[in-house]
Parts: structure tokens; C-alpha cells; sequence
């Protein structure tokens, strides 16, 4: 009887830790269901969530083939329409099948390897969420939430008025573009499959940017916890261990996107320049009707560059303010351990007190000069300055030595983080130097134009 009572206290409690066990297990995937119940539709929608198995990765590239490259070919060719009134002519739309066909190309071989190599939930680094701060499983799960509707904000006002223009083309000039036996049913098949191809083709390399903006997200929320670092009592060992942490996602987010930014940058710049060369013609006629299906692909084009550019630099910034937050922390604990007598060469002292040597007595220290700020004189700051901020708490500098802090100091200035392109930091100066190239060929290109009319 001894024997059973004693398996019976063992056993319960390895039953009662399988079942929170399994619990666990159980809610972390209705939380991960949640969070990407909608970006796996969308990807699901444009077949490109699994390709593991060999029916579903034929029917990806299947799709891929006939909206990205068969059917802008086939459209451009057959539909071209070159006898047609000045209206339904199409003189640019070599131009924007091009340049639309390269960015699906580019996005979906990019997604294809993604998914192949390390899935979507590694990919998108859930399989480590669980091992963040309950705040910033929230903010990623609300980005991960938003992430679809981000993509139909982009998309759908695009793709309403692609598609009146379409319906308009058609409408108008149904006896006049080529069609097969009955013109209405042959009209509507390759109106559909055009509408179909083009949504296909923006909706997939707009998502991948909108991929790139939330891991990008992940990471700010990071630093963002990461600062409070400097406002509680830390060891230099932690804060160490959390900066080097921070350092390998970026450094492994940057090799994964290098290529689709350095290319969609390229075909970028090299599509808005075709664009001006064509409509600066001397011989071009620009109006809504020839020139309207161009101007709406360079804006979506832009629109995509513009989302992963914006994301690179604005979490390089907040990586590389962390420097400037610690060598704060260092100057404000120095300066208030200067004032001790009691401290030993290169310790720190144990409160936040000065000596009055003609009195003999300890009174605090105020450093509100060091921290304040002139309140007329201050401004609303962006939200990319908040790790930056001179509104620092108090220092504990009772915790870390003078050796430690200007170590890390030293260490966070040659160290510096962020995202790069084949090594390239891509900061507010790499974003001037690309301003700088881009109106550089510009204003070549425009010389050449004008001096062609003359």
C-alpha cells in the first residue's frame, strides 16, 4: 500500500506537468493562428505559402508563370492595338509590363526561397516571440494583425482605379480591339486576366516590403525595450549580452533581404528613368488615357521602395542612438560620482551625494542641468528620436564602475548596428547619397531630352 501511495505522489505530479504542458502548447498555437490567420490568407491567395510539397508548389509556379510572364506577353503583343484612336492606343504599356513582371520575378523568388529554406513562422521569427517580454509579443502581434490591411490600403485604391480604367478601355473600344469569335465574352475572359495579372503582380512585391517593415518592427520594438536598460539597475554583462542579440537579428534580416532591396532599387531607378525617357519625347502626346497606367504603376513601384527604405533607416537610427543614450548615462553618472570623496579610483559611489568640505556634511546632488531641457524652447520630437531622449530617470550609478561604462561606451561607438545592403549601412547619409545619384541621372537624362528637341 506504501509502494502505490508513493508511485501515486510521482506520477500526479508528472501528469499535472504534461497537461500545463500541453496547455501551453495548445494556446501558443491559437495565439499563432491568430497572428497569422490573415497574412497566411493572403499568401495562400497569391500561392505562395507552401511550396514543400510537390502538387502545391506546382500550382505556385503554375500561377506565377501565367499571371507574372504569359499573360503580360500575350496582352502586350495581341492587344497593342497600334490602330486604334488616340484613346485606346497604348504606347508606354511595354514599359509597365516590363516593369511590373521584373518586381513579381524578383518577389517571388525571393518569397519561394524564403519559404523553402526556412519557412514563414522561422522566417518571420515566432518560433522565438515566446522568448520576448510580454509587451513586445504585443506590439509584433498587433503589426502581424495589421500587416494585411496595410496591404489592402495600398492595393485596393490602385486596383479600383486600374480596374475602371480597364472596364472604361474595353467598354469603348470593344469593336476596335482585337478579339476572338464573340467580342463581349472575349473581352470579359481578357479583361478579367489582365485585372488578375496586375493585382497579382503589385499585391506580391508590396507584400514582401510589407514583410520587410514588420520583422523590421520586431527589432525597433527591441530597442525600444532595450533602453530601458539604461534606466534600471543593469549589469554591463546584460546589457552586453542583449546588444550583441540585437546586433545578429539585424545582421541576419540584412543578408536576408540585401538582394531584393539592392534590386528593387535598381529596377526602381531604372523604370522611373525608361518612364521619363518615353514621355519626354518630342513626338509623345501625355494624357490620362496613354499615360495614366504608367503613372499608377511608378506609384506603386515608389510606394514599395519607399516602405523598406523607410523601415531600414528608421531602425538603423534607433540602433545607433542606443550609442548616444549610453555615453548620456556614462556622463550623468560620472558627474555625479565625481562629487564623492568616499569613492575609490574607478568605483562608483554608493549614493548620489557631495561633500561640503567647509561644513563637513553630505548634501545631494542635483543634476536637473544635465537632464533638463529649456521648456519654451523645446520642441515635439518624432517618433524616431524616443531612444534618444534627454528624459532620462535617475541614474544607478552605484551598480556599474567607471571601467565597465567606458568600456561599453567604447564598445557601443565601434560597434555601431543597424541594416546594410553587401556591407553598406543604409542610414540617413546612404539615403542622401541615393538622392544624390538619382537626380544626378535625372537631370542627365533631362539634359539629353532637351537637347534632342533643339
Amino acid at each position: 500500500m506504501e509502494n502505490e501511495a508513493t508511485a501515486a505522489l510521482i506520477v500526479i505530479p508528472k501528469l499535472q506537468k504534461l497537461s500545463d504542458a500541453a496547455e501551453e502548447e495548445e494556446e501558443r498555437g491559437e495565439r499563432e493562428g491568430i497572428e497569422l490567420k490573415s497574412l497566411r490568407l493572403c499568401l495562400k491567395l497569391l500561392c505562395v505559402e507552401d511550396q514543400s510539397k510537390l502538387w502545391t508548389a506546382c500550382l505556385s509556379w503554375s500561377v506565377f508563370f501565367l499571371l507574372a510572364i504569359v499573360n503580360p506577353i500575350v496582352s502586350h503583343f495581341l492587344l497593342l492595338c497600334a490602330d486604334c484612336d488616340q484613346e485606346h492606343q497604348r504606347p508606354y504599356d511595354s514599359v509597365v509590363q516590363l516593369s511590373l513582371s521584373v518586381c513579381a520575378i524578383i518577389s517571388f523568388f525571393c518569397l519561394s526561397y524564403w519559404s523553402r529554406k526556412y519557412g514563414f513562422r522561422k522566417f518571420l521569427f515566432l518560433d522565438k516571440l515566446d522568448d520576448e517580454s510580454p509587451r513586445i509579443r504585443r506590439g509584433y502581434q498587433q503589426q502581424l494583425k495589421r500587416s494585411m490591411k496595410l496591404l489592402c490600403t495600398f492595393v485596393l485604391p490602385c486596383f479600383a482605379v486600374e480596374s475602371a480604367y480597364r472596364i472604361w478601355w474595353y467598354a469603348t473600344g470593344a469593336f476596335e480591339i482585337p478579339y476572338l469569335e464573340n467580342v463581349y465574352l472575349s473581352d470579359i475572359v481578357i479583361c478579367t486576366l489582365q485585372l488578375a495579372s496586375w493585382v497579382y503582380r503589385i499585391s506580391i512585391f508590396i507584400l514582401v516590403c510589407i514583410l520587410y517593415r514588420v520583422i523590421c518592427h520586431l527589432q525597433i520594438l527591441r530597442l525600444e525595450e532595450f533602453a530601458d536598460f539604461f534606466q534600471t539597475e543593469s549589469e554591463v554583462g546584460s546589457i552586453l549580452k542583449e546588444h550583441l542579440r540585437i546586433r545578429r537579428n539585424l545582421r541576419i534580416i540584412s543578408h536576408r533581404f540585401r538582394r531584393f532591396i539592392l534590386l528593387s532599387l535598381l529596377l526602381v531607378t531604372a523604370s522611373q528613368l525608361m518612364s521619363l525617357l518615353v514621355t519626354t519625347r518630342s513626338s509623345a502626346t501625355n494624357n490620362i488615357y496613354e499615360a495614366g497606367e504608367l503613372a499608377l504603376c511608378s506609384i506603386n513601384l515608389v510606394i514599395g521602395l519607399f516602405i523598406c527604405l523607410r523601415s531600414a533607416t528608421k531602425i538603423t537610427h534607433k540602433a545607433q542612438a542606443i550609442t548616444s543614450l549610453a555615453a548620456k548615462w556614462h556622463v550623468c553618472a560620472t558627474i555625479n560620482s565625481s562629487y564623492d570623496p568616499n569613492v575609490a579610483d574607478g568605483n562608483t559611489p554608493t549614493s548620489h551625494r557631495v561633500f561640503d568640505p567647509s561644513c563637513g556634511q553630505v548634501h545631494p546632488i542635483n543634476i536637473d542641468w544635465v537632464l533638463d531641457e529649456d521648456g519654451d524652447d523645446k520642441e515635439e520630437e518624432d517618433d524616431d528620436d524616443n531612444s534618444d531622449s534627454s528624459n532620462m530617470v535617475p541614474i544607478f550609478a552605484h551598480t556599474i564602475s567607471f571601467q565597465k561604462r567606458q568600456a561599453l561606451v567604447t564598445y557601443l561607438e565601434n560597434n555601431k548596428a543597424g541594416m546594410t545592403v553587401f556591407g553598406f549601412m543604409m542610414d540617413r547619409s546612404w539615403l542622401h547619397t541615393i538622392f544624390g545619384v538619382e537626380l544626378a541621372l535625372l537631370l542627365w537624362l533631362l539634359n539629353k531630352t532637351i537637347v534632342s528637341w533643339t
